[in-house]
């Protein structure tokens, strides 16, 4: 007896305090992830490869991957540089593309639609005699299969090298896509790190490559997928609206054509029909789409668009449900992800290192004046975000620039332009206006006396 009520005082001190790690018939069927690193390199590609082919045929997997690139850089993250640089910088966006298909701000809405589908993105920085290009390359063609440890204590992790520190140094990378029928060489090459742009986001420490962003949706997209099938073909079958006629004497009450045994009639919009005794028609009584079938559609396009990051409204384009504030709160949400993605991840590993290259490029071949040092340190700034009511929302900008908590130059930069060239677009326009007598009402406050121009 006494050693039973310790049994019991026993496992009352050992049970565990987490439900979620005990063990029992609740957790029977639970998955686990032990290593993340060994995880993540068997699923990237399995996971990579499911999502192209969802972006390619489901319109809510594309209209995911349009809604993040339009978010994350829209017209284009540009840096906080103005008048000689600013232009020059300018100039060069348009010929930034090493295969001359799209400018710099295309790129990169290339590489970051690449991050989200395939989880990374890479590409190469090339110096030419017309200063830097930028060419964007299949994340396939960072040898995934090259994994191995190096003489001097560095190692080769899916394709990159890391010195004995754990920095990285080096990437493998197949100099072409393995086109079919071309013969090319798919040897990997050794590029130094300083010359790969190679984008994604980390999800957890010592991660080496990236995870599809669909990862935690791939599963329910699927299953939307076989819902709307399975209910489109429903929807055919209630279509199917069909009659029968019974006879006691074989006798036809209706004309129409033979077919062997079965006679195939019809019936005309308004027209009565008298059947003589012993004659029926009846119909068939397809089935109809109930209400709790929209219901679960809706809470899977909700768990879609929660797997993805994304409000719901903006994978569906539903505003049924919403009003002003209901929408309002939950953009900013969002948009704090953004604004975290944009700063930690596109800035840091991506446009950061392209300002940095070509700033060095553009000053020794004589380009830029200034020296390397002064114009490192760039801050760059992100398009700006439209909202509902646009007329708050400029009214909130001039009262952040009349208190001093905004620039006008932080104002005009986020709208895509520079303020100089702004400032000698809006000085012509009042000396136009001026030399042909017109006067037109002015759109900004002008500055009081004593007043410093932001």
């Amino acid at each position: 007896m006494a050693r039973s009520s310790l049994t019991r005082i026993f496992s009352r001190l050992w049970k565990r305090s987490y439900e979620g790690a005990s063990t029992g018939r609740r957790t029977a069927g639970w998955g686990t992830m032990r290593n993340q690193h060994a995880a993540a390199e068997a699923a990237r590609r399995p996971l990579t490869n499911r999502s192209r082919y969802l972006v390619a045929n489901n319109p809510h997997a594309a209209a995911a991957k349009a809604a993040w690139v339009a978010a994350l850089v829209g017209t284009g993250v540009v840096p906080a540089v103005t008048d000689k640089l600013a232009a020059q910088w300018t100039a060069w966006t348009d010929e930034a593309d090493a295969d001359g298909l799209s400018d710099f701000y295309g790129l990169t809405a290339i590489m970051v639609g690449g991050m989200v589908v395939d989880g990374e993105a890479l590409a190469l920085k090339i110096a030419t005699p017309a200063g830097l290009r930028i060419r964007v390359l299949d994340p396939d063609q960072l040898d995934a299969s090259l994994t191995r440890p190096l003489v001097d204590g560095g190692r080769i992790v899916n394709g990159v090298e890391f010195d004995v520190f754990g920095t990285r140094v080096a990437y493998w990378i197949v100099k072409e896509q393995p086109e079919i029928g071309l013969g090319l060489t798919l040897s990997p090459v050794r590029v130094p790190a300083e010359d790969v742009i190679h984008m994604f986001r980390v999800d957890f420490p010592g991660q080496v490559r990236g995870i599809s962003w669909f990862a935690p949706a791939l599963l329910r997209l699927a299953e939307h997928d076989e819902w709307h099938g399975a209910q489109l073909t429903r929807q055919k079958i209630g279509a199917l609206l069909t009659g029968f006629v019974t006879t006691n004497d074989g006798a036809a009450p209706f004309s129409g054509d033979s077919q062997g045994d079965a006679l195939i009639g019809s019936m005309e919009p308004g027209a009565l029909n008298v059947l003589p005794p012993g004659k029926d028609v009846s119909f068939s009584d397809p089935p109809a789409i109930a209400q709790e079938a929209n219901d679960f559609a809706r809470i899977t396009l909700r768990e879609i668009a929660t797997a993805l990051g994304l409000p719901y409204e903006v994978l569906t384009g539903d505003l049924s449900s919403v009003n002003y504030s209901s929408i309002r709160a939950g953009l900013v949400e969002w948009r704090r992800r953004i604004e975290m993605i944009q700063h930690n991840v596109i800035v840091f590993q991506a446009l950061r290192p392209i300002w940095h290259r070509w700033v060095m490029i553009e000053t020794l071949a004589g380009r830029i004046d200034d020296r390397v040092e002064d114009l490192l340190p760039v801050r760059w700034i992100t398009p700006k975000v439209q909202w509902v009511d646009p007329a708050k929302d400029v009214q909130a900008e001039i009262d952040a620039i009349n208190a001093g908590l905004m620039s006008r130059r932080e104002a005009v930069a986020a709208r895509g332009m520079d303020i100089g060239a702004l400032d000698t677009e809006i000085a012509a326009d009042k000396a136009r206006e001026a030399t042909l007598g017109l006067s037109f009402n002015a759109a900004a406050r002008t500055a009081q006396p004593g007043e410093v121009a932001a």
